[in-house]
């Protein structure tokens, strides 16, 4: 019995082990590709691909470290159930209550993974299809040679266009920032929330220590206002005799 109950509690630290290493990336991640968005922009203006290699680089290993950490929570939590299954009915509830918490967590945290790298991928492709039509222009410039009206036009809509896009990438950091503070709120959250679990698992114990403690407090108290009585009693008897 002992040995089950510490394989249980092995899984439960493994899994908030994984849980908060899972939080910090998630958030550092969301931030790689808030800056990305900025890394390309310079990328075009520098009609050069070397800008944004190491960004690249850094994402590729990021979304494959996230994977990997969300591969080996989701073990954990296999793990956990086949361990319930092989509990009887009395721990069964309390333990499923546990598994589903962690449960709850491992999908909070896979939805939120695909949800910043489906942002991300649809940034790229913005910026890319962005930059195809700038080396279009700079490309038909250099060939043509001609400045003509039409020409300044198109440059002129492009610039708005630029213009756009900056404006549009600023309101995506500052949502993204107060994305990462909701987040690191919510972490806060769950940490108090698994104190809480935690103190009102032990309350039954100390609310029936507490009830003893009273009880018996209630009985010296009923024991010597008796005595205190029939001292008295025999106090005034003796008196008038």
């Amino acid at each position: 019995m002992a040995a089950n109950s510490k394989f249980w509690e092995d899984l439960r630290k493994q899994a908030r082990q994984l849980e908060n290493e899972l939080d910090l990336k998630l958030v550092s991640f969301s931030k790689l590709c808030t800056s990305s968005s900025s890394l390309d922009q310079q990328r075009r203006d520098s009609r050069s691909d070397s800008v944004g290699l190491s960004q690249d680089t850094m994402m590729v290993a990021m979304t494959t470290e996230l994977e990997q950490l969300l591969a080996d929570l989701t073990a954990v939590n296999d793990n956990m159930a086949e361990y319930t299954n092989t509990q009887g009915a009395s721990h069964n509830a309390a333990l499923r209550h546990t598994l589903q918490r962690h449960r709850d967590i491992l999908q909070d945290y896979t939805h939120e993974f695909h949800k910043t790298k489906s942002n991300f991928l649809s940034l790229r492709e913005r910026e890319d299809l962005l930059g195809s039509v700038h080396r279009d222009i700079e490309s038909y410039k250099s060939s043509s040679g001609v400045n003509n009206r039409r020409t300044e036009l198109f440059l002129k809509e492009h610039e708005h266009l630029r213009n756009s896009d900056r404006l549009i990438d600023n309101a995506i950091s500052i949502a993204m920032a107060a994305k990462d503070n909701i987040t690191f709120q919510r972490g806060m959250l769950k940490s108090i929330q698994t104190r809480v679990t935690t103190l009102a698992n032990r309350f039954p114990a100390i609310n029936s220590l507490v009830q003893k403690i009273n009880l018996r407090k209630r009985r010296d108290s009923l024991i010597l206002g008796a005595v205190i009585g029939v001292c008295t009693i025999l106090l005034l008897l003796y008196t008038f005799h």
